[in-house]
Order: structure tokens, then sequence, then C-alpha cells
């Protein structure tokens, strides 16, 4: 019997899986169907076969499927392949509101099918090396931790008007906050879980959305590590960082070039370096450990409940935050 996997969405990211599912799963047939189930308008790349619906998704028994569809949409589209037994890699953030999160745990746990999350930053080469190194206290107790991210959206994609994309609108689950909560995500797989203390939410007048731009948030671990987080779509030019200030010194993570340096009183000293890494291979490695998931082996997969607390989180910020610019 032939091996299938299904790919629901036509998008950007889907495009990837689509072609990493091809390297990874030669022998496969990929199964493309769009996140509205129409007629693609041109040929869909690496895909071996077009279906219009879940049902028919669903008939063709799948080994997995990905969803990769607009957040808004994701809980409709992996319920019910979780009913069918059939398991998902749903694209990161899990969903929009926690409520569909909490309730796509529960189905999950009640029908026991695997599940994970797409936050492929966990699987950057340097992030579980920056995670040791903050449980082994490296730099001994840590007192801060400071994000800050940002690209301007309209080169994100340069071939598509960034006005219509999914991270420009808020039916689709746009915004800084859905769409760069890899952040939150693995603020939280390094340092436990967050309570929210202060967030300022603004837009600027150069893109003018209907989402947020710009992010400025305050957590504080329960080990009492205040986080200063800043997320934007307006950055001239990328950046990717992450520093943690501790009693013994400070560890700088650029996720942007791969690198982690230490600094203490005796210097500064480069602990990882790979600034000519390969993005896709996070994802590759992402599909590998998903793989090890379904057929319970041992793995490091972002779990539904984690996904679920970080959608809790974004809720809770956006419902606290104070809004500023032309929001």
């Amino acid at each position: 019997m032939t091996l299938s996997i299904g790919v629901i969405g036509l998008g950007n990211i889907s495009q990837r899986h689509r072609k990493n599912l091809k390297m990874s799963y030669p022998n496969a047939t990929i199964l493309a169907m769009s996140a509205s189930g129409r007629q693609p308008n041109s040929k869909v790349e690496n895909a071996d076969k077009i279906v219009y619906s879940l049902e028919a998704l669903i008939d063709e028994k799948p080994y997995f499927s990905i969803i990769a569809s607009p957040a808004t949409l994701h809980s409709s589209h992996a319920i019910p392949l979780i009913k069918a037994g059939i398991p998902v890699l749903i694209e990161k953030p899990v969903t929009v509101k926690s409520a569909d999160a909490i309730a796509l745990l529960d189905i999950a746990k009640l029908h026991n099918t695997p599940v994970a999350v797409g936050y492929c930053l966990r699987y950057l080469s340097s992030a579980p090396i920056i995670k040791q190194l903050i449980e082994n206290k490296t730099i001994g107790y840590i007192y801060n931790a400071s994000i800050n991210i940002g690209q301007f959206l309209p080169h994100w994609r340069p071939t598509k008007d960034y006005r219509e994309s999914v991270s420009a609108n808020a039916h689709l689950g746009g915004g800084a906050l859905l769409e760069l909560s890899h952040e939150l995500d693995y603020l939280q797989w390094i340092l436990g879980d967050m309570d929210f203390h202060y967030a300022h939410l603004r837009n600027s007048t150069e893109l003018q959305l209907d989402v947020e731009e710009l992010a400025d948030i305050v957590l504080v671990s329960k080990t009492g590590c205040v986080c200063n987080i800043h997320l934007d779509f307006i950055q001239k030019q990328p950046q990717r960082k992450c520093s943690f200030i501790g009693s013994k010194g400070r560890l700088d993570w650029d996720l942007l070039n791969n690198t982690i340096t230490l600094h203490t009183l005796e210097g500064d000293k480069t602990l990882y370096s790979q600034p000519e890494w390969d993005k896709n291979k996070m994802y590759l490695d992402m599909l590998a450990d998903f793989d090890s998931l379904i057929n319970h082996k041992e793995n490091q997969c972002p779990t539904l409940f984690q996904a679920c607390k970080t959608i809790t989180l974004i809720e809770k910020i956006k419902e606290k935050a104070v809004f500023g610019g032309t929001l």
C-alpha cells in the first residue's frame, strides 16, 4: 500500500512542507488541499493529488497531515482528522482563540491521536544548547531576559502584496503577537510559565494595518525573571536576538546568525557559532521528530498543551494591553 501524506493550505509554508515531504518520503503520495477546498488556479508543486474536502482527505487514510491553513481555520481542519485517528502537525500559532486550542487538546486526548505544533525555532541547532546552558546554570540565577525581533513586513514575501498576507489581516489570524509567537513559545520552553505584567501594542503610519505592528511586553517567570519582549513588523534590517542576564554573566543568543556568546568577568567567549546554517533543516528535523512521535519514539515535539499556554498568554496580552498609534 502506498503511503500518503496530506497538506492543507496552498500558501508559502505549505509549499515548503510539500517540498520537504518529497525529500523525506520520496515514495509517498503527497495530497494537497486548499484551505477552502477550492480548485487551485494553477499547478500545485510537489503535489501528486488534489483533494477538495476533509472527507476526501480522510478517505485517503494519510499517514499524517500537516495543517498549514490560516490560523483561524486550524481547529476546524484539525478536529475531523484527529477524530479519524490521523496524526496532525499544526502550523503555529495553533489557533487564534484559547477556547479553540483547549477544544483541540480535549479531542486529541479523547482520541489519543498524535498532535504537534510547528514551532520550528526549537529545531534551530543553537536552541537546545541555549536551553541546556540555562538549565545548567552557566550564568547562575537568571534575573532578566530580553527579546528583540523585527523585520519589515513588505519584505517578508516580496512577490506578494503584504496587505493581502495572513500576517496583515486580523480575520486570518495576523498581527505581531500571533505571527511572531515563536518568541513566546521558546521563552516558556526555556524559562517555564510566564505571568503577564504589562503590554503596549501599536500601529505605525507606514503599514496601516488592522492588526498590531509593534508589541512591547513585560512578563515574569515563576522564579522571578523579568522578561522584556519586543516584536515588530517595521524594522528595515531584520534581527532576532535574545539575551539572558544572570548572577554569573550574560548569554547573548543571535537566532539569525545562529550564535551564542557568553559574557563574564573573565571576558567574552563564543560558545556556539554556525552562521552558514540551512534554515530548511529546522523543518526537516521537525518532520523527522513528528515521525518519532507518531511511532512512540523519543521526541522533542512542541506539544498541544504547550501551544495552548502560548495562545492563552497572547489572549491575555491582547485583553490587558495598552493600545497606541493608529490602533
